[in-house]
């Protein structure tokens, strides 16, 4: 026997679930924007008129579990920051802003999407996107961008600790 088996090297429960749950929500958003959003784009999907509502069920789930993941990132960085001194305080901050994102996409951002793109005149065929729409498009941007950045961050420091 060496003389590390001795010694647990183990992490925090409340650390394995803040990796586990950035883990699975940096990559489900990956997935979502890299992959299933572009399969619809070229598949011609996004022209359809049902599009606006089958965009806002795939977000509306997806939305709900990002509010469950920042929730439970949050409460693991809380924890973690309450039962080891080691733990910096700005971690809460990036926990916070994540769940801020989320709040954002859910309650702001995807119902205004939907709402823009529903045709409320079917008989009124339009080909072009309103600039609005590029506008709220451009801020989800912006906002996934962001989210990557902090949750990586946050994500960084809980496999280092």
């Amino acid at each position: 026997m060496n003389a590390v088996s001795g010694i647990e090297l183990k992490r925090p429960i409340w650390q394995s679930i803040a990796i586990l749950t950035l883990g699975f929500w940096l990559s489900a958003s990956l997935f979502l924007e890299w992959v299933i959003m572009p399969s619809l784009y070229v598949s011609g999907m996004m022209t359809q008129a049902g599009f606006a509502s089958a965009g806002y069920v795939i977000f509306w789930n997806f939305n709900r579990i990002e509010l469950l993941s920042a929730g439970l990132v949050l409460t693991s960085v809380l924890a973690l920051l309450h039962s080891q001194s080691k733990w910096r305080r700005s971690a809460i901050i990036l926990s916070v802003v994540l769940l801020a994102i989320a709040l954002i996409d859910t309650y702001l951002l995807t119902p205004q999407m939907s709402a823009i793109g529903l045709e409320l005149n079917l008989f009124q065929t339009t080909g072009e996107v309103p600039a609005s729409m590029d506008i709220l498009h451009g801020g989800y941007w912006i906002l996934e961008a962001v989210k990557l950045f902090v949750g990586g961050t946050l994500l960084g420091w809980c496999w280092r600790r």
